[in-house]
């Protein structure tokens, strides 16, 4: 009797693992995006200093970080502007991380800080962005303002009256499909909440290659678009080496964190790759 009970036991044993492992690859197969990888995000900053990072500043030489724009204080990194005595002057800067990716998920937090520049561009105002699928900073002009990228737009609210959603697109020397369509408007809005104050935010991308790339905040999605490519209306911005390679598909890069005049923070960076 009791021989009968365990053989019953361990042919239902049998059954339930075989069918979750069904359950499992037929997800898998329906959804070819879907990663094999398990959740295993590695940090990108070490918190005490920008080892891996190197800025370029317009104006400036690779690896110059003017003013002590970028610094790491309280396991930030910070985006500062205390010793600008001169003002901005469009000094537009990006800290670059060492290594390109193509399938990815990139999450961080940020927060806007302080009160912009007094010369810097209105539209910077609580203003900067993480740019993914960039060139490769060695090949920036000293006087190029940004990289040819996909900027991963973030805003902080600034009046009750306008809303400012964050985590938006916009596209330099690049355009993208949405919808089916090409997109050729510069920056485009996510349909996220407006974050006001010095609040944390938290932001994820989501990049598989040049077939998805969809942006999150605080875990939920709030912008998906596809076949980012070279173009747009800003081309003479840009090498001329890639006037004749319009709509080619940009199916990776570096990834940099902005500087546009007002002050910002990072922190929680962390990568994990897709297969």
């Amino acid at each position: 009797m009791y021989k009968k009970i365990n053989l019953i036991y361990i042919c239902l044993l049998i059954f339930v693992v075989f069918s979750c492992k069904t359950k499992t690859e037929n997800e898998k197969t329906a959804n070819p995006l879907v990663s094999e990888t398990t959740e295993n995000w590695i940090s990108l900053f070490n918190g005490k200093d920008l080892e891996g990072w190197t800025p370029k500043i317009r104006g400036y030489a690779l690896g110059e970080n003017i003013h002590n724009t970028f610094r790491v204080e309280d396991e930030v990194i910070k985006v500062s502007y205390d010793a600008y005595e001169d003002g901005f002057k469009e000094t537009f800067g990006h800290l670059f991380y060492k290594t390109p990716f193509s399938n990815y998920r990139l999450r961080m937090e940020y927060r806007f800080t302080g009160t912009q520049l007094e010369d810097g561009p209105g539209w910077a105002e609580r203003n900067s962005g993480v740019m993914i699928h960039c060139e490769d900073p060695k090949k920036m002009s000293k006087d190029q303002k940004f990289p040819l990228c996909i900027e991963v737009q973030m805003l902080g609210g600034i009046s009750s009256t306008d809303p400012r959603p964050t985590a938006n697109l916009c596209t330099p020397g690049t355009n993208v499909v949405m919808d089916g369509e090409l997109v050729t408007a510069h920056c485009n809005d996510s349909n996220s909440p407006t974050y006001y104050g010095e609040q944390w935010v938290n932001l994820e991308v989501e990049v598989h290659n040049d077939s998805l790339i969809i942006h999150k905040v605080n875990d939920k999605e709030v912008m998906r678009y596809s076949k980012p490519q070279i173009g747009g209306a800003d081309m003479d911005d840009y090498s001329s080496e890639y006037k004749d390679r319009i709509g080619e598909p940009v199916k990776g890069g570096y990834f940099s964190l902005q500087s546009e005049s007002h002050p910002v923070e990072f922190r929680n960076i962390e990568l994990m790759e897709l297969k």
